[in-house]
């Protein structure tokens, strides 16, 4: 996150908000920078990779499932932006210890010992260290003492727009992305990979919630798509996972999606799409006629 920083300070910080007195290594100014700067960007990649995903992949016909909420896009939108700036109080603190060298992050991939290797290593372990810790934190809230309080609210939207990707109460929103902070102060980290991890896994949560489940078919039973995920918002105790369905498999909470096997979301929109048609069909102007003249 100090690249980031270093950024915002040169081009804005430094020329245009804060007093020449105050010098860029100031605790305190650190951590205001990047309170800002991460709202910023969690609002940026919000709705940027958000409304692609709404205006060009999601099924707009998933709005008249009869459980998707009226206002339901607008209600995911307000609630995600109001939970943001909570979620990033604890999220700027594990950033300040970034910056201030308290992680394994790293500028120099000559001088990690296992060069670009471990810049591709690095990323397949994090993406797999991340939906093991993702899979017991979101199975954990799911338990009678936490779910009503925390996860509950997420749980609002059973059938999701790509906004609900980030419409959770602020203590669920940060104790999900804890991996993802954790793993670099554990293990080495390249720091342009770990700014690309993380966009990765906003947009992959973006995905995981547009209602396209569309995945090649030899990787339906190991990827956690949109499919997977949908039904975990719709039945509750299946599909826990993040990128993978690995640990549903391992914990027993693996369900094969009710859209696999055509009954999903998807199914039932299309047979009230046609019963709505024949209704429509018998009531066309000559049938209401026959049907007035046989009530006289």
């Amino acid at each position: 996150m100090d690249l980031v920083l270093n950024v915002a300070d040169y081009y804005f910080f430094t020329p245009y908000m804060y007093p020449a007195s105050w010098p860029e290594h100031d605790a305190f100014r650190q951590l205001i920078s990047l309170f800002i700067v991460t709202n910023l960007g969690a609002l940026v990649i919000y709705f940027l990779f958000g409304s692609l995903s709404y205006y060009f992949i999601f099924d707009h016909s998933l709005m008249k499932h009869p459980q998707f909420l009226k206002n339901q896009v607008r209600r995911e939108i307000v609630f995600s932006v109001k939970s943001m700036p909570w979620i990033s109080i604890p999220t700027v603190a594990l950033f300040f210890a970034e910056v201030r060298g308290y992680s394994r992050l790293y500028d120099d991939i000559n001088s990690s010992p296992y060069g670009w290797f471990g810049v591709i290593l690095s990323m397949i372990s994090f993406l797999f260290f991340t939906d093991m810790l993702i899979y017991w934190i979101h199975k954990f809230l799911h338990h009678k003492l936490f779910y009503k309080t925390f996860h509950k609210p997420h749980h609002k939207w059973k059938v999701t727009s790509p906004f609900a990707s980030h419409a959770f109460h602020p203590v669920d929103g940060f104790v999900q992305s804890l991996p993802y902070h954790i793993y670099p102060f554990l293990f080495p980290l390249h720091k342009i990979t770990y700014l690309g991890l993380y966009i990765f896994v906003n947009i992959w949560t973006v995905s995981i919630h547009d209602g396209d489940y569309r995945v090649p078919k030899f990787l339906e039973q190991v990827i956690n798509g949109s499919a997977h995920h949908t039904d975990h918002h719709l039945y509750f105790d299946y599909n826990f996972g993040q990128y993978f369905t690995l640990w549903d498999k391992i914990g027993g909470s693996y369900k094969n999606p009710s859209s696999f096997e055509g009954n999903g979301p998807h199914t039932l929109c299309k047979k009230l799409e046609e019963e709505e048609k024949k209704f429509r069909k018998g009531k066309s102007p000559e049938n209401a006629i026959i049907e007035n003249g046989k009530n006289k």
